[in-house]
């Protein structure tokens, strides 16, 4: 009996050796499973219009950051889409001021946030695919839970992405610019037309 011993020692090792290699290549796989998406600001495009008596406004903001890590197979997401509220234009100098001064407060919230949680759909390896993000909307101090729908295109480690939404800024605490004889609509309508690059995350999904 006593000489079944160093075989039994050899067996325990050789399984704790095989345990230890499963275990890193179940790491190996969760780690290859985030990807994360990087938005190149100065490809991106935001664009909004405002109806008003008569006519409709037209404006831009700039991106001033943006990085999404998602696993294609639970879904969950992290990271920030970033807005230079400051950024807000439409052409008219006295409409912007009332835009930053009464309605956005950019002065005191200069950013407007995208966090998503969580994304709904399935990337294709290449070409076309349709997708929502879910997740919190920050703006002028408050957060909102709000779903972005993605038509996405990607070509090799480039993606786009183009999204269009309504952002119901009166329903969300924010003031309504309409005057004695200029009325405005409470939504504002916006489209993006975000550029960036996709590839593998370093960071285990939680």
């Amino acid at each position: 009996m006593p000489a079944l011993v160093p075989h039994r020692c050899a067996c325990l090792r050789a399984a704790h050796l095989a345990t230890c290699i499963f275990l890193l290549s179940v790491r190996s796989l969760c780690v290859a499973q985030q990807l994360q998406v990087t938005l190149d600001a100065a490809q991106t495009k935001i664009e909004w219009t405002l109806g008003a008596t008569m006519h409709t406004v037209h404006g831009t903001f700039k991106l001033k950051s943006g990085a999404v890590k998602f696993d294609p197979a639970s879904g969950n997401a992290s990271g920030e889409i970033v807005v230079d509220a400051t950024s807000g234009e439409s052409g008219n100098q006295d409409r912007d001021a009332d835009m930053h001064n009464k309605v956005l407060e950019s002065g005191r919230y200069p950013e407007i946030v995208f966090v998503p949680r969580h994304v709904a759909g399935t990337l294709a390896v290449q070409g076309k695919s349709n997708l929502q993000l879910q997740g919190v909307f920050r703006i002028h101090g408050a957060e909102h839970d709000f779903t972005l729908p993605l038509a996405i295109e990607k070509t090799g480690a480039a993606i786009t992405a183009g999204s269009g939404f309504a952002v119901p800024y009166q329903d969300w605490g924010m003031k309504n610019p309409s005057k004695m004889f200029l009325h405005v609509e409470t939504n504002v309508n916006v489209t993006v037309l975000a550029a960036g690059r996709i590839g593998m995350s370093q960071s285990l999904a939680k």
